[in-house]
Formats: structure tokens, C-alpha cells, sequence
């Protein structure tokens, strides 16, 4: 009896040391843009459709480029703040371009801390090299702000960070959401849809982990804030055209002539600034879902 007690409890002993090790934090070599020579330009439409000033300005500011946080995240898990992101000390003054890269890919924070997913790295974790280079250097040139960051509201067990490193494993995954025959302008409005845009953070179904749902990809979820629900946008479900999904893009007009409201409008104001061609591919990848 006591020699089958201590095999279990030997057991249990490396079951939480093979547990500890591998939901630890993973960051990752920055190889490709080592010796790249940084476009701002390129970094500034990244900046763009990725939303990143949607979330980090600081609410109700009227100038966007000062990236000061305190956006309040609402969800199930708690309610998450929104940080610093500016080029100042509080903000990713002091990071390392690797340091950068692997908050946006791995959600690993210069601290060695996992980031909780409500910053959207499941989507970045897609994201080239290069871009992310050129993402970090148009974000250094912006002005710097000295607000701290905030604390997320978020209880127990959630407020364990290394159970994060277990929700990675299942669901930080660097494949494409949808394959097959594409072709150019498809494979690049799947690469803002899927990575850059991230839509499926909003537009997908989750589980109960608050992992999305890829087999429903794009079909519509609840909202967070637990007011609505966030629409179905695969063919079947908004049935629009591709002139139609360009306008709305780039008008916030839908064909009924409603206007985007809510959420959605900070997107649209971001999508209407990128390339009309952006926008067309985006339209053209939607267009290609999978029917069902």
C-alpha cells in the first residue's frame, strides 16, 4: 500500500514538472529580419489594419497616434485593459525588436510572462517576420506617453498566468484557418483576415476556454460585452457581393443603406485607409469560404 502511494505521488511529481516545463513561456529567434532595413511606411499600413490604435489609444482621445492604453476588454474571464503600447518607457520604449516580435507571435512579454489572449497574438502569431520589423519601427517613431499600465480585473483561477501556457498548446496555432486553391489577391485578403485584421477574434464562435471555434469560422459569436450578437460574414451568412463588401469597406454603407455602427466603425475607418487593393483582396478571400 505505501510503496503504490509513493509510485503515485512520484507520479504526480513529474506529471507537474513535465506540466511546469511545458506550459512555460517560448519565445523564439528573430532570424529573417535580422539586417532587414525597417519600412516605416509598410509598418504604418500594418499599424492600420491591424486596429492597433482602436484598442490602445486612450478612450475618447481625439489624437490616435498616442498609444497611452486603458481600452476596458470586456469577457467572460474578467474584464481586460488595454496597455501602454506608446514609445515611451511605460510603453515598448525600452523592448528589443525580438522582444517586440515575440509579444506579437508567441504572446510572451519582455518579462517573460505569458500575455492573456484578449491581445490578440492566436491571430498576429501569423504575422512575416519583415512586416512585424516594419510594424516595431513605425511604432518607435510615434510619440511616447507616461501612463501606467492598468491591472486586469480578472479573478481566480484566470489570474494564474502559467495556465496560460497550458491554453497555448491548444490553441496558439501558426496554419493557415482556410487552405486549397487560392490565388494571389485571395492569399493576401487571408492574411489580413486571418492575421493582421484578426476579424476572426470577434466573428468566430468560442468554446468554453475561450478558444475559437475554427470549424465555425466567421459564423457569428456573442458578443463579450453580453449586448448582441457579432454577424455571420461567410458568404451564406451576409449574402453581399464583392462590389458590396468594397463599399462597405470603404464607405461604412451597407447595400440597404444602413451605416456601420458600434465596434465595427473604428474597422471600417481603419480598412478605409488601406489600399483600395487591400480591401478587394479582403472581399475576394470572404467571398472564397467554404460553403456550410
Amino acid at each position: 500500500m505505501k510503496r503504490g502511494i509513493k509510485i503515485l505521488l512520484a507520479c504526480a511529481v513529474v506529471a507537474a514538472g513535465g506540466a511546469w516545463v511545458l506550459t512555460a513561456p517560448a519565445p523564439e529567434p528573430v532570424l529573417v529580419a535580422q539586417g532587414h532595413t525597417a519600412d516605416p511606411a509598410n509598418g504604418e499600413l500594418i499599424f492600420t489594419a491591424a486596429g492597433c490604435a482602436s484598442c490602445h489609444a486612450a478612450p475618447n482621445s481625439q489624437d490616435k497616434t498616442i498609444l497611452a492604453g486603458g481600452y476596458a476588454i470586456e469577457s467572460p474571464f474578467g474584464t481586460f485593459y488595454a496597455p501602454n503600447i506608446s514609445s515611451g518607457p511605460e510603453g515598448i520604449g525600452g523592448w528589443s525588436l525580438p522582444e517586440f516580435y515575440n509579444a506579437l507571435r508567441n504572446g510572451v512579454s519582455p518579462y517573460g510572462q505569458h500575455y492573456y489572449p484578449a491581445f490578440p497574438y492566436t491571430a498576429y502569431s501569423g504575422m512575416t517576420e519583415l512586416d512585424i520589423a516594419d510594424l516595431y519601427a513605425y511604432m518607435r517613431s510615434l510619440p511616447g506617453d507616461s501612463t501606467p499600465l492598468r491591472a486586469h480585473d480578472v479573478g481566480f483561477p484566470f489570474n494564474i498566468r502559467r495556465g496560460i501556457g497550458a491554453w497555448k498548446l491548444l490553441y496558439l496555432k501558426q496554419d493557415a484557418v482556410v487552405s486549397g486553391e487560392l490565388n494571389a489577391e485571395m492569399q493576401r485578403g487571408r492574411y489580413l483576415v486571418e492575421n493582421m485584421s484578426h476579424c476572426g477574434e470577434c466573428h468566430t464562435p468560442r468554446d468554453a476556454l475561450g478558444g475559437l471555434d475554427r470549424d465555425q469560422w466567421l459564423k457569428g459569436a456573442p458578443n463579450p460585452s453580453g449586448k448582441g450578437q457579432i454577424p455571420d460574414i461567410t458568404p451564406a451568412g451576409l449574402g453581399w457581393s464583392e462590389s458590396e463588401l468594397v463599399e462597405y469597406f470603404t464607405s461604412g454603407f451597407t447595400p440597404d443603406y444602413d451605416s456601420v455602427g458600434g465596434s465595427m466603425a473604428a474597422v471600417v475607418d481603419n480598412l478605409a485607409k488601406l489600399p483600395a487593393s487591400d480591401r478587394e483582396a479582403i472581399a475576394a478571400y470572404l467571398l472564397a469560404l467554404p460553403a456550410g
